[in-house]
């Protein structure tokens, strides 16, 4: 898809949806005090962007509207190319290790330590940025700064929280949605008694399920490293949240194992679970058809259970935007995202994506759009909140391979099918986080 002058309905639409935005709740003082552009855009240049698959259709036009808007200001042109969630990782990291393809790419989590010597160094950017809007949310700078420098810019927080249907809690015989992991383990039994299970994915989904395994561990204490890298997967925490996700998938409904990310979406909207954790674009996909207007009325949102570790403890997907150094135009893609973090551009985009992107800059905190639906709250503090998922050791490339490969994710899911014992499933993941940790 090519964003110019010429096309781009969507854009138009998304234009129009910033300029409402804007008056209504007093944005104009902000878009007063904007920088001036710091990035030239090199003469001639044309730019190409890889992008995950959006979930909510506004967050897409707002990001092509702004960047129609940049293309009418520069004169650049943007290509904008879309691949599933689970398929941006392996295509940017063949860009980086080939040296061609896109120009940019929207990345997952620690994904740009896979190949941070292939990456433009963009501490100049993003220095920048963090000056002009109030600094980076710390966990979300983590994603994206290797050292003192910052090998990509941070691009938002996707928030994760549990969506549920109302009325189907309350027939279990619960009032309130229990706020502890031990509370939440008798209601999804309730709920698989009375025929409205619960779904998690233990499959390789790139958010939901690395997501649901990371909560899993870290609530009861687990980790996969210690604070100096050396492995810590084999532990009694770890095994106390094997046992709880094996007691939990027994009231799943069958065939959780090989959920990607859009199963448990698609299995909620049909009617087939009542309970997943997700972002807000469950809830929006409901409010948008007719036919699921019941199941919209009684959805709620809530944060994940806390568990014996005692405290909120939540993996949030994370983007980032990266530069690759086989681009010929450095400057105009600095200048692009430059474009696109100034207030007009960033408010707007938050703004259409319903709640969906956390912003990665602090001064975008006050946007209404996180006080305008009570639906909005659990996931209006992804940023601030996020683990990094190398926790307990530094981010960089050992860390982002374990995630890519999916360790945690694979150990849950052997040993609750049975695949594995507790004990040959830790056994496992130990093996393939060492020879990544070496």
């Amino acid at each position: 898809m090519t964003i110019n002058r010429r096309t781009l309905l969507a854009g138009t639409a998304g234009l129009a949806a910033s300029a409402a935005f804007i008056g209504p709740f007093g944005m104009r003082g902000a878009l007063a005090q904007a920088a001036a552009p710091k990035f030239k855009p090199e003469e001639g240049a044309s730019l190409r962007l890889l992008r995950w698959v959006p979930f909510v259709a506004g967050e897409e036009e707002a990001w092509n509207a702004n960047t129609k808007a940049f293309t009418e200001a520069t004169g650049v042109e943007v290509q904008i190319d879309q691949e599933s969630w689970e398929d941006v990782r392996p295509k940017a990291a063949v860009a980086a290790n080939v040296g061609s393809g896109p120009d940019m790419v929207m990345s997952w989590f620690d994904d740009p330590f896979q190949y941070p010597d292939k990456l433009v160094d963009v501490t100049d950017l993003a220095t920048s940025l963090g000056e002009q809007h109030g600094g980076w949310y710390e966990g979300l700078e983590g994603y994206a700064k290797q050292g003192d420098k910052f090998i990509a810019v941070p691009l938002c927080a996707i928030g994760n929280a549990i969506c549920y249907r109302d009325s189907h809690m309350k027939a279990a015989g619960f009032e309130e949605f229990p706020s502890d992991t031990a509370g939440f383990l008798e209601l999804c039994k309730a709920m698989q008694a009375n025929g409205t299970p619960a779904g998690f994915p233990h499959g390789k989904a790139v958010g939901d399920g690395n997501n649901y395994a990371h909560w899993l561990l870290w609530s009861h204490g687990g980790k996969t490293v210690d604070e100096a890298g050396k492995p810590a997967i084999d532990s009694p925490e770890t095994r106390a949240a094997i046992e709880y996700a094996k007691a939990l998938y027994a009231t799943f409904i069958p065939g959780t194992e090989s959920w990607l990310d859009i199963n448990n979406n698609r299995a909620f909207l049909a009617g087939q679970i009542s309970l997943t954790a997700n972002g807000v674009s469950l809830y929006y996909a409901a409010t948008k058809d007719p036919a699921m207007a019941e199941i919209a009325e009684d959805i709620r949102t809530t944060t994940m259970p806390v568990g014996p570790v005692g405290q909120p403890v939540e993996l949030h997907q994370t983007s980032t935007l990266n530069v690759f150094q086989h681009t010929k135009y450095p400057e105009a893609a600095k200048a692009y995202i430059e474009f696109m973090f100034q207030p007009e551009q960033m408010n707007a985009w938050i703004e259409g994506a319903s709640a969906y992107c956390c912003q990665s800059l602090k001064a975008y905190a006050d946007n209404p759009v996180w006080t305008s639906n009570p639906i909005h709250e659990p996931y209006s503090k992804a940023s601030a909140s996020l683990r990094p998922n190398g926790f307990a050791g530094p981010l960089g490339p050992s860390s982002a391979a374990v995630m890519a490969d999916y360790v945690l994710v694979d150990m849950f899911a052997e040993a609750v099918t049975g695949q594995r014992t507790a004990d040959e499933a830790i056994a496992n993941a130990e093996r393939r986080i060492a020879r990544y940790y070496r």
